[in-house]
């Protein structure tokens, strides 16, 4: 008999008989998959004997050195890595009192203490090893004593393998796990790592990060979520199956409710079951902040659109506003509703010739005003409506520039007085001479400069009639 110091200067006090048992399973998991051998044993005998065996290549002893397995670490989707889990193993169930005999067709290891070779006066765990009894013996035969069944349940439970969780989706990061009906897990190649309580689903992360590998502790347990949230999101964003992709879209509905999963709180994932809900439902996205603050017409065209209201987060509706769902059609947003509307508005146009002996008047001041703009040719343009269309902005429009009719549009009640008319009219025109928007900068230095002009031709003319009300404006005013 022949024996081995395992040196082991520093026992794990936080390991339990579970925790060995773990890396005794997670090595057995791993030359399974290594020698491409059949599936392990984890299982009590009639005397009572726990056994984990697998059907590998056999251990040897100089497996229980202290250095990282390069076999292990070179390879992706193994569970152990370091190479110590054995021997830490060992040492826990030497402090609770666990027999262990290992058997392979390299020989027999039992556990034992020892003097320290040089220092009488230390005891140290040792391995003695004896030849093998059976040089064709396959594989490796973990036989311990004094374990319980709950030890052995607590520790099979850390392996995907023994769960009962089923594959929805298998990508190149990973896959994605029906979760138990309260906890998710999360798995990193088949080991848990940590469970999440508001998960839509439990995940087995295959391929590593950087964070990931510099998060797996000896321990292999609370691996905090900042480590592995990047790659479970990479796995989202890969599922093909249209069993989570529902369960996504079905979630994003709950954002109004608050009942939101933490998955669909990441931008990346919330903006993809957008895109793939509006591939697969009549839907139109808004903000609550655009409902709020939405005028009753814009309400009422929403609801005539007969699309489902789904409410997003503001900054998820500014990132998926102006792109494509899978099919090349753009996303439906509020801002997407009002501008269809807009675009296949039909105007009641009104003949000058319907118009009242008021309104005529007002409306022949048009080619005036087009003047004191400055320009000579769109009067033929400007036509009168009794309605026009909505307003992107949400106000209820006066008139509009409608390029694609090539007209300036101003609603009939505007005919009411010519300060009116002039002030809609001149509005517009700057809209059809920039071709820009309200809120659009261009369009400000515009206006800027016509009501400069229009300030002066009228005090250089000495008709400035604009009344003025009598308040402190910036003390120019007593």
């Amino acid at each position: 008999m022949r024996e081995f110091d395992l040196n082991i200067e520093k026992v794990l006090e936080n390991w339990t008989v579970s925790t060995a048992l773990r890396e005794i399973i997670a090595n057995a998991l791993d030359e399974q998959i290594l020698s491409n051998s059949n599936d392990i044993d984890v299982a009590f005998d009639n005397k009572g004997l726990l056994h984990i065996r697998d059907y590998g290549r056999g251990i040897q002893y100089s497996h229980l050195t202290q250095n990282e397995n390069e076999e292990k670490i070179s390879h992706p989707h193994l569970i152990g890595k370091f190479g110590v889990g054995l021997k830490d193993a060992l040492a826990t169930f030497d402090r609770n009192n666990i027999q262990v005999k290992i058997v392979s067709k390299h020989g027999i290891i039992t556990m034992g203490k020892s003097h320290k070779h040089g220092f009488s006066d230390i005891l140290t765990l040792h391995a003695y090893i004896e030849d093998s009894q059976d040089t064709s013996f396959v594989g490796t035969d973990f036989i311990l004593t004094g374990c319980s069944k709950k030890d052995v349940s607590e520790a099979k439970n850390m392996f995907l393998k023994f769960s009962k969780s089923k594959v929805l989706d298998t990508t190149q990061f990973g896959d994605v796990l029906e979760k138990d009906k309260y906890i998710a897990d999360i798995y990193i190649n088949g080991v848990k790592v940590a469970t999440e309580e508001n998960f839509l689903f439990s995940y087995n992360i295959t391929s590593l990060t950087a964070p990931i590998k510099k998060a797996l502790n000896r321990e292999r347990t609370n691996v905090g979520r900042s480590a592995y949230s990047d790659r479970v999101k990479s796995i989202l964003l890969a599922v093909t199956n249209e069993v989570p992709i529902s369960r996504l879209v079905m979630n994003m509905k709950s954002y109004s409710s608050g009942e939101l999963f933490d998955e669909l709180k990441w931008s990346d994932v919330s903006a993809y079951a957008v895109r793939k809900m509006s591939t697969r439902e009549d839907v139109v996205f808004i903000s609550p902040d655009e409902l709020e603050s939405a005028t009753a017409d814009r309400i009422d065209i929403l609801k005539e659109s007969g699309k489902e209201i789904i409410f997003i987060p503001s900054a998820i509706k500014e990132r998926v506003s102006d792109t494509i769902d899978d099919e090349g059609n753009m996303i439906t947003t509020f801002s997407t509703v009002i501008q269809e509307r807009q675009d296949s508005y039909v105007y009641t146009f009104v003949p000058y010739a319907a118009l009242t002996s008021a309104e005529k008047a007002v409306f022949d001041t048009t080619k005036k005003i087009v003047q004191l703009y400055g320009v000579e040719h769109l009067h033929g343009k400007i036509c009168i409506s009794e309605s026009i269309r909505p307003s992107l902005i949400g106000d209820s429009s006066a008139g509009v520039w409608d390029p694609s009719l090539d007209k300036i549009i101003i609603r009939r009640t505007e005919l009411r007085s010519i300060s009116a008319f002039a002030g809609v009219l001149i509005h517009e025109l700057i809209h059809a001479h920039t071709g820009h928007g309200d809120v659009d900068c261009e369009f400000e230095k515009e206006l800027t400069r016509v009501i400069g002009l229009l300030a002066e031709n009228l005090i250089s003319s000495n008709k400035l009639t604009v009344p003025v009300k009598k308040k402190k404006f910036f003390g120019l005013f007593g």
